[in-house]
């Protein structure tokens, strides 16, 4: 089927703002939909409400009193005609209620079922899955640990330095480390209160922690008639707090063989919950050993990198797989060209431990040129607000191999100009210069070096 003659959606929601909604706009305009935003009271004349075709007003700043009410962007969605809702990430994006609400409305969820999203939303759950479907799962628990002492025991029989973690928490919270018995009781805790107070969920569990593991992922996507890809791997091993900073892929540690048999793991996982849509199967890569660490059911802030080495339109195959087509390409018809990279720019100081800077942007200039792509939900004169998510753009970078990719994004850096909020440009521009970069490793010990994170300031 040409893509002319693909039937999508007439209208299609963004319920989600910044980069992201521009980045889905920007897909739906390609493909001749009507847009609607939705927006805030301090995101009124920001970039993704000028983008639309249409945008409501949705609520106050905080988060709570706009993108997080289900009530007020299906409502919206209803008065503007739209007759889909995209979710982006974050925010609502796994949210089941938010699916199970779109359908009483009559309107299509253009992501996995509210099934699939509890079975992976849990991540007891997900590794009781995983075992049962041949999933390879790092070394632990799959029941809820009651209290201290059954941490304690936990902990013992597992061996040290073992992991606690809150079962319906992400985004690094909900996770304590304990290197030996003493540690045990407030690694528990720890992670039982984050999980409670972040995710409404206190359940805690136990696995073996690897001290110094690659993060790997695999992007699926799966359609509604039976058919599962992978468009290979990412490698998102650069972290601070375990929340991303760098990601690229292919993966530099991960060959040939290992790639295919990630790949297949990738699918089985998929597949053993009715997977529909794309989502992303993360990963520890120990040696040569790959485990299953959760699914994310949504679209991945990393997602361009992947986009980049295979050519495919991640937020296109959403819409087509959504309104019933089925995928654009076979898993033999995938291909891997070159290397990506991509570069987080938070409004953030690495310097001063990744202080947040919510201040109005100056200038701001991005690069361009031949395999230079960026994500931005910002201009010029535009405010970092406190209520959200610090990221000002993604700036991902395409060449022939990875030692060409990585000199073409440091000299994207340098072209980027951002004044105002203090950014992670200077951090990266050093990291990437560093020898761990070049050697291919996880850069673990830089992250941790607060002489060297000092040593970045701008």
């Amino acid at each position: 089927m040409t893509e002319q003659h693909v039937r999508y959606f007439n209208r299609v929601l963004v319920a989600n703002r910044g980069e992201i909604a521009l980045r889905v706009i920007r897909t739906l305009q390609e493909l001749s939909i009507a847009s609607v935003a939705v927006y805030s009271d301090a995101d009124t004349d920001s970039a993704h409400v000028v983008a639309a075709d249409h945008a409501v007003h949705i609520g106050g700043s905080p988060v709570a009193e706009s993108y997080l009410r289900i009530d007020r962007i299906i409502e919206a969605a209803l008065s503007s005609g739209a007759d889909a809702i995209h979710p982006g990430y974050g925010l609502l994006s796994e949210n089941p209620d938010m699916v199970e609400a779109c359908e009483r409305a009559g309107l299509v969820w253009i992501g996995p079922s509210a099934s699939a999203m509890r079975a992976m939303g849990s991540k007891l759950n997900a590794r009781r899955l995983m075992i049962k479907a041949g999933v390879p799962v790092v070394p632990g628990g799959t029941e809820p640990i009651a209290d201290e002492e059954a941490a304690l025991a936990a902990a013992e029989s597992l061996g040290y330095p073992v992991a606690f973690k809150a079962s319906g928490a992400g985004g690094g919270k909900g996770f304590r480390v304990a290197h030996h018995a003493s540690d045990v009781p407030a690694a528990f805790t720890g992670a039982a209160g984050e999980g409670e107070r972040f995710f409404g969920d206190p359940t805690v569990y136990a696995e073996r922690y690897l001290a110094n593991p690659r993060h790997v992922e695999v992007q699926i996507l799966a359609d509604q008639h039976g058919s599962v890809i992978h468009l290979h791997e990412r490698d998102c091993s650069v972290q601070r707090r375990h929340q991303k900073l760098v990601e690229e892929a292919p993966a530099p540690a991960v060959s040939a063989e290992l790639r295919a048999a990630i790949g297949e793991i990738a699918i089985a996982a998929a597949r053993s919950t009715g997977y529909v849509s794309a989502g992303t199967i993360e990963g520890l890569l120990d040696g040569d050993q790959f485990y299953f660490l959760e699914m994310n059911t949504r679209i991945q802030v990393e997602h361009p990198v992947t986009e980049m080495i295979t050519g495919v339109d991640i937020v296109a195959e959403q819409l087509r797989i959504a309104a019933g087509h089925p995928l654009t390409l076979a898993q033999e018809a995938v291909r891997l060209s070159g290397h990506a990279i991509e570069c987080r720019i938070n409004a953030e100081n690495a310097a001063k431990n990744f202080l947040p800077s919510p201040v109005r942007i100056g200038d701001y200039r991005e690069p361009s040129g031949e395999g230079v792509r960026v994500d931005s939900g910002v201009r010029a004169g535009d405010a970092v607000h406190q209520w959200y998510d610090p990221l000002i753009a993604k700036l991902v970078v395409w060449a022939e191999d990875r030692d060409a990719a990585t000199d073409r994004m440091l000299a994207a850096l340098r072209d980027f100009t951002i004044s105002g909020p203090a950014t992670l440009l200077p951090f990266h521009a050093a990291l990437l210069s560093t020898d761990q970069w070049r050697r291919g490793e996880t850069c673990a010990d830089l992250l941790a070096d607060r002489a060297w994170l000092r040593s970045t300031a701008g």
